[in-house]
Parts: C-alpha cells; sequence; structure tokens
C-alpha cells in the first residue's frame, strides 16, 4: 500500500513534505508510510491519503481508477523511438 501511496502522490505532483504537512505527520512518518512501515497506525495512512487526494477512498486507491495514476501509467507507456543509424544497421544486418 506504501508503494501505491508514493505512486499516487508523484502522479499528484505533490511533494513529500507538503502531504505530510497536511496530513500533521512529521515527513519522516510520510517516508516510513511510503516504505510500507507496519508500525504505522491506520490513521496515520488514512490522513496521509486525505492530504495527497481529498476524498479518495482506500479501494479506489488500491485499484487504481484515479485520474492522475492512469495519466501516469500512460505516461510511462509511452517512450520515444528513435530510428537506427545506417551503422547501427549494419552491425544487425543478417
Amino acid at each position: 500500500m506504501g508503494a501505491k501511496l508514493a505512486r499516487l502522490r508523484h502522479a499528484r505532483k505533490v511533494r513529500q513534505v507538503d502531504a505530510a504537512a497536511r496530513a500533521g505527520l512529521a515527513r519522516s512518518t510520510a517516508v516510513l508510510i511510503e516504505k510500507g512501515d507496519p508500525g504505522r497506525t491506520l490513521g496515520q495512512i488514512f490522513r496521509y491519503l486525505e492530504a495527497i487526494a481529498p476524498g479518495l477512498t482506500l479501494p479506489a486507491l488500491l485499484q487504481e481508477t484515479d485520474p492522475a495514476l492512469a495519466a501516469l501509467a500512460q505516461a510511462e507507456a509511452t517512450q520515444r523511438v528513435r530510428a537506427m543509424s545506417p551503422t547501427e544497421l549494419r552491425t544487425l544486418d543478417f
């Protein structure tokens, strides 16, 4: 769940320190939440989620239905491909 929170925060372009401040947490606690530390309370996790994406539910986070996550996935999937140079083509010539 911590990785999903980190991904959501990244997708929404929220700095970790800002999300922690909005949630009333120390930045070190935010780091532990994103690392998946089992010592964090559900209250801390819910406050952190609410600070990143107000109104987003835990099931929606786990199913990754947030539009920002979809946009991030699309951006990660799209990669430019350059044409091969003549030298590269010669090395691959069978």
